[in-house]
């Protein structure tokens, strides 16, 4: 469950970190599936109503990666935590294996907001024990020429760096 940094925003889908991913599974030997429920512009709300459909593909693992257009719009932090925190519970009921995909906001949303943003994430992973990915876009947002004009989008070309942020906290519930 995404959005548009799981969707594949501005490049060709099939170079998404979540496509790598799905490469990297069959090439290790994985017999694991991949299904992309991810939607540009998508918020933790919208992500909420849509996780059941979800959930009833019966998922052994489930990785959610939203909160990003939230922060960006400014929304009540606390919204943030609930929809995150009920898309953790609720996919907890159909497998323990969830990975939680954090973000981190730009400067200009003020110190405070920015702290809370994040420590949603730390959070729930704590509260809930799930795998969480500190920050999906690690070693790709502060390098211009790994970003698409918009500044908020990566390139093609930083998929496979995303592809390991995740892969790092994945691979050990994959066994």
């Amino acid at each position: 469950m995404g959005d548009s940094l799981s969707a594949g925003f501005g490049i060709d889908q099939s170079h998404g970190w979540v496509n790598l991913l799905a490469k990297r599974l069959n090439s290790e030997g994985y017999l694991h599936r991949v299904f992309n429920a991810s939607i540009s512009g998508e918020t933790s709300r919208g992500g909420l109503v849509r996780l059941a459909n979800t959930l009833n593909k019966n998922p052994s693992i489930v990785i959610i990666e939203l909160g990003a257009n939230d922060g960006l719009r400014g929304l009540p932090l606390d919204q943030l935590r609930n929809n995150l925190e009920k898309m953790v519970t609720l996919s907890q009921k159909v497998t323990k294996k969830v990975l939680l995909v954090g973000m981190r906001l730009p400067t200009n949303y003020g110190p405070a907001y920015i702290a809370g943003f994040h420590s949603i994430y730390l959070d729930l992973a704590k509260k809930y024990q799930t795998s969480l990915v500190p920050f999906l876009l690690e070693g790709v947002a502060t390098q211009r020429s790994l970003m698409q004009g918009d500044n908020l989008h990566p390139t093609a070309e930083a998929q496979p760096k995303l592809l390991d942020n995740v892969w790092r906290h994945l691979q050990p519930i994959l066994k």
